[in-house]
């Protein structure tokens, strides 16, 4: 695999968002058609009751490389399926899921997995009872957790009732027995509590359709010069003369031309470079990545998905305890809707600004 190395000038401050002389490399923290990136490989753990199903229906989504039943967060070594059905092991049946994040994201993922589980029933999923059918979503990178984390509290406004689903770090793992491994291949009609049909039902988590880009005449009428020069044509803004770079109040940052979601207020953070600058988009899919090799330098352009609005740059020298990277927007791309406004579009991600506080 390759790796991506940016070689940066000293003086950016005239073309876009600056970086320092010495190369970044942005390996496994962002996806690209264009790019490849190393490590694109990851894993995530579910537990959604009994794992046939789960298992099954994990590994008919494009993009999951494979799906594994098995035990997680076990008490006991090694335990075997007789022993964790007694409910005294700790463990949870549980699906090790690998998939490639530039086909499928994360967040995607999980809001696949709220299509197949009642997260407001503790210890049940369908007719299976018991500690070791409880729900729970166990992961290996800590990074992971804001896109599960938002993910998980964007559905909170689909279900009544107090969600129960654990989301903690995955402590261990054994898989199960090997007549546990891909069950519903081998007995077709074998017990199954969870529907396969969801699996034609589930869009992107913010609806694409939603947000269209109006006609370029109407972009002209309806954004200022330098909102149309930026979004349109690529260009950058002056830094530390732009409207939202030192902007802190709570809530929404949207795409300027089409008013999809894109920043939350709660990831933005000062980087001192004189631009908006956020940890993560609100979710993975709303963002597209392109290789931008403009004015002899080599970086990652970041562009929104329904509107392909240039927002600007992505470098990989964010918060380490976020993730590290730095999402450095043109604010003439965006447009802030305060939280105390959002009731009207955006009342369903209110809960995400609220739980990230």
């Amino acid at each position: 695999m390759k790796k991506l190395v940016f070689i940066m000038i000293t003086v950016l401050l005239l073309f876009g968002c600056t970086e320092s002389k010495e190369e970044i490399e942005i390996e496994e923290k962002i996806k690209t058609e264009e790019v490849e990136l190393e490590g694109n490989m990851k894993e995530i753990y579910l537990a959604g009751g009994c794992f046939w199903g789960v298992e099954e229906y994990f590994s008919r989504i494009d993009g999951v490389i494979s799906a594994e039943s098995g035990y997680a967060n076990s008490d006991v070594e090694d335990p075997g399926y007789q022993l964790v059905c007694t409910g005294t092991t700790g463990a949870a049946e549980t699906v090790k899921v690998v998939y490639d994040d530039k086909k499928v994201s994360l967040d995607k993922l999980v809001n696949y997995f709220f299509n197949i589980i009642d997260p407001t029933s503790l210890n049940r999923q369908g007719n299976d009872v018991g500690t070791q059918y409880r729900t729970g979503i166990y992961y290996t990178d800590k990074f992971d957790l804001p896109a599960i984390t938002n993910t998980v509290n964007l559905n909170k406004n689909y279900f009544d009732g107090e969600f129960v689903v654990e989301i903690l770090p995955l402590e261990n793992f054994y898989l199960a027995e090997d007549y546990h491994q891909d069950y519903l291949k081998k007995n077709p009609g074998g017990y199954c509590h969870i529907s396969f049909d969801s699996l034609d039902e589930v869009n992107d988590i913010i609806d694409k359709t939603k947000y269209k880009k109006p006609a370029e005449n109407d972009l002209r009428l309806n954004l200022t010069d330098i909102q149309f020069n930026v979004t349109q044509n690529a260009d950058t803004e002056a830094p530390f003369d732009n409207e939202y770079f030192d902007k802190k109040e709570k809530g929404i940052y949207v795409d300027i031309v089409t008013k999809e979601p894109l920043f939350l207020s709660t990831d933005k953070f000062d980087s001192g470079c004189g631009w908006p600058s956020f940890t993560r988009p609100i979710f993975d899919e709303v963002v597209n990545y392109h290789k931008d090799n403009s004015f002899g330098m080599t970086r990652i352009e970041v562009r929104s998905r329904a509107g392909d609005s240039h927002l600007g740059h992505v470098f990989e020298d964010g918060p380490k305890d976020k993730g590290g990277l730095r999402y450095c927007i043109n604010s003439a791309s965006l447009e802030f809707i305060p939280y105390d406004e959002m009731d009207e579009n955006y009342k369903e991600y209110k809960i995400l600004l609220d739980k990230n506080e």
